[in-house]
């Protein structure tokens, strides 16, 4: 899409398709907002978190990066995105439920079984890719066909994602006392079905 092809779509937004939530978003503006979960994707441009979960504005806090990775908690000077939005919606927000979205044909995924990167301009990337490490070792040890070791990965490192979550002192604590719950999902791209972890059955079901 050309930057024109951008520009006509939003005075589209801005004079059409605004006004369906026009008042919803008063209310955004006046009460402030209240969503009920944070929902932790992929950047990829084919996974849009408003549009698989059918929601509005207002209803989720968004954060999206490459492989949908969680960072440990790590309490220091430096700049953590990921983990300061994570901190704003549930010490903040008071959201009830954290969804970490993995998703099929996940290039982050997929790269994590290529080649190192060498490419001095993706030295963010190269590093960002390491929180795949472990759900990707973890797969390779059963020992399965290609193809199935890097779906599983896709699956499962979800999984260990949420286990960095609980690293976050305000996410143990609110999850311990019932008042936050965490979830596990993935969504397929070619047939839009999204497939949530079981944690009790320890296998991924279709919502």
């Amino acid at each position: 899409m050309e930057d024109k092809e951008i520009i006509q779509s939003s005075k589209i937004f801005s004079n059409f398709k605004f006004q369906k939530y026009k008042h919803e978003f008063k209310k955004l503006v006046d009460e402030g907002q209240n969503p009920k979960a944070l929902f932790i994707g992929c950047s990829d441009s084919r996974v849009l978190p408003n549009l698989i979960t059918n929601t509005g504005p207002g209803d989720l806090f968004v954060i999206r990066n490459i492989g949908n990775f969680v960072p440990k908690y790590q309490p220091d000077s430096e700049f953590h995105s990921t983990a300061a939005a994570i901190e704003y919606a549930v010490s903040v927000l008071e959201v009830e439920d954290i969804i970490v979205c993995g998703h099929s044909h996940c290039g982050a995924i997929s790269s994590l079984f290529k080649s190192p990167i060498t490419n001095p301009d993706l030295v963010h990337v190269k590093k960002w890719l390491e929180l795949g490490a472990n759900p990707k070792n973890f797969i390779e040890s059963f020992g399965l066909e290609k193809e199935e070791t890097i779906i599983k990965t896709e699956k499962y490192s979800t999984l260990f994602q949420i286990q960095n979550l609980l690293t976050y002192p305000a996410v143990q604590e609110k999850v311990q006392e019932g008042k936050l719950f965490l979830n596990a999902w993935y969504y397929v791209l070619e047939d839009g079905k999204i497939y949530a972890y079981d944690f009790k059955n320890e296998e991924f079901k279709l919502l």
